[in-house]
C-alpha cells in the first residue's frame, strides 16, 4: 500500500522557519539601521535553505557530496548561530515586559515589541561568537589533539604489570580526514607516549575500507613492546552504504580486515590473547561490535573461553551500552573495559567544572572514566569526527591510561 503524503509536517517546518528568522531579523534591524538589510538577509536565509534542501535531495543518488558537506556545514553553523541570538532576544523581551524596562526600538516597521538596546547588544556578542566557535572547530578543532591520563588501581592487578601504561585512541573515521600533516601531528603524539602497549576500539573508517589506504603510512608508525590491537566498530561492517550485493559488502569487511593487518594491528574477533611479563600474565579480550542500536554481533562468552575467573582481564569494546549491558555483571571480572564510539558528539563543555555534552541523553556513559562494582570503563572522545566537520568543546582525544596495584 502506497503512504499516503502529507504536507502538514512540511508546513510546521516552514512556519518555525519562517518565524525564526523574522524574529531574528526584527532584532538584528535594531542594531543595524538600513533599508537593505532585510531584504537581503531574506535573500541570503531563503537561498541557504533551498541549497540544503536541493543537496539533501542528492544523497540518494550521490551519497554524500562536497557540495552537501559546504552547504549543510553553512546551514548548520547560521541555524545554530541564530538560535543563540533569538534565545537571548527572547529572554531580553520577556524581561523587559515583566518588569517594564526602559526601551528603544526604531527599526524597520517591527512594532510589536520594544526592546532593550543592552539585552540586543549582549544577543549579537553571542551570535558572532558562535560563528567564530564553530569556524575555529571546523578549521582547527578536529586534529586539537588531547593527550588525557588516567591512574587507575586494582586489587587484584598481577605484580609485574605494576605501572604498565597502554594509549588508546578510537573512531578514527579516516574518510573523514583531509589534512595529513594534522594527522601525523596525532600519531606523532601517540608514538610519543612510549606505552607498553596500544589499542585501538573501532571504526576506522566511515563506509569503504578504501578510505584508510591514504593513511596506512600514519598509523602504521604506531609502535608499542606490548603490541598493537585493535576491534570493530560499528561503521566498520559498512552497514550504512548501498551495496551492489551481499559479496560485495562482504568482500568491503575483508579487505577492511586485511588492512589492520597492513597498518600493523592484531584485530580482536571474539578472541583474547595472553601478555606476558615476568612469568605474569593478564588477558586482552577484543569482541566485534556490540552496541544497543548499533548491532550486538559481539559474543563475550566465546571471546573469553580458555579464561579462568582469576585472570586480570582487558576489554576492547567498541559501544559503551555493552558495558552497561552485559559486562559490569559478567559472572568472570572484566577488570577494565576500553570504548569509544560516542565522539562527545564532538560538541560540548568539558570546563570549569561542568561536563556535558547533547550525547548524554543517549548515553549513560559517554566520556571518560567510570567504576562501578569494582570494574572500570573508559570511553575514548575519538580520534577523527563524523558528521558535522569539526570539533567544539569535545577534542579528539588520545589516552593513556597507567595500571597500579592497590595498597
Amino acid at each position: 500500500m502506497r503512504r499516503k503524503f502529507s504536507l502538514l509536517p512540511i508546513l510546521v517546518i516552514a512556519i518555525l522557519f519562517f518565524s525564526l528568522n523574522a524574529y531574528f531579523i526584527s532584532g538584528l534591524a535594531v542594531i543595524f539601521h538600513n533599508s537593505w538589510l532585510k531584504p537581503a538577509l531574506w535573500i541570503i536565509i531563503s537561498a541557504l535553505a533551498l541549497l540544503f534542501i536541493y543537496a539533501i535531495t542528492t544523497i540518494q543518488r550521490k551519497g554524500v557530496t562536497k557540495l552537501f558537506q559546504v552547504v549543510a556545514h553553512a546551514f548548520l553553523i547560521v541555524f545554530v548561530a541564530e538560535i543563540i541570538f533569538t534565545v537571548f532576544l527572547f529572554l531580553g523581551d520577556i524581561y523587559r515586559v515583566l518588569w517594564s524596562l526602559p526601551t528603544r526600538f526604531e527599526a524597520g516597521g517591527y512594532h510589536i515589541l520594544g526592546r532593550s538596546s543592552e539585552w540586543i547588544d549582549f544577543a549579537f556578542i553571542m551570535f558572532c561568537l558562535t560563528l567564530i566557535l564553530f569556524a575555529y572547530g571546523i578549521t582547527r578543532g578536529k586534529y586539537a589533539y588531547r593527550v588525557i591520563r588516567h591512574t587507575l588501581f586494582f586489587d587484584d592487578l598481577p605484580e609485574q604489570f605494576e605501572g604498565f601504561t597502554l594509549t588508546q585512541i578510537s573512531d578514527v573515521h579516516a574518510g573523514s580526514f583531509t589534512n595529513p600533516k594534522a594527522v601525523q601531528k596525532g600519531i606523532d603524539m601517540i608514538n610519543a607516549q612510549k606505552s607498553d602497549l596500544f589499542v585501538f576500539t573501532g571504526d576506522l573508517v566511515n563506509n569503504t575500507a578504501e578510505e584508510i589506504v591514504p593513511y596506512i603510512g600514519h598509523f602504521s608508525q604506531i609502535k608499542a613492546p606490548y603490541g598493537q590491537f585493535s576491534v570493530l566498530g560499528n561503521h566498520d561492517y559498512g552497514d550504512y552504504v548501498k551495496w551492489p550485493g551481499e559479496a560485495e559488502k562482504t568482500k568491503n569487511l575483508n579487505q577492511l580486515k586485511a588492512y589492520h593487518q597492513q597498518l600493523g594491528f592484531r584485530l580482536l574477533l571474539d578472541e583474547h590473547v595472553e601478555l606476558h611479563k615476568n612469568g605474569e600474565k593478564i588477558i586482552l579480550t577484543g569482541i566485534e561490535n556490540w552496541g544497543i542500536g548499533f548491532g550486538e554481533r559481539g559474543d563475550l562468552n566465546k571471546a573469553l573461553q580458555g579464561t579462568a575467573q582469576k585472570d586480570f582481564k582487558i576489554l576492547l569494546s567498541h559501544d559503551p551500552s555493552h558495558w552497561d549491558a552485559e559486562v559490569k555483571n559478567y559472572p568472570s571480572k572484566i577488570q577494565l573495559s576500553l570504548a569509544g564510539h560516542t565522539h562527545g558528539m564532538q560538541f560540548g563543555i568539558e570546563a570549569f567544572g561542568i561536563k556535558w555534552s547533547p550525547v548524554k541523553y543517549r548515553y549513560k556513559h559517554w566520556a571518560g572514566i567510570k567504576s562501578e562494582n569494582g570494574r572500570y570503563l573508559n570511553v575514548n572522545r575519538g580520534f577523527g569526527f563524523l558528521g558535522f566537520s569539526g570539533r567544539i568543546g569535545i577534542w579528539p582525544e588520545i589516552t593513556v591510561i597507567q595500571l597500579k596495584k592497590k595498597v
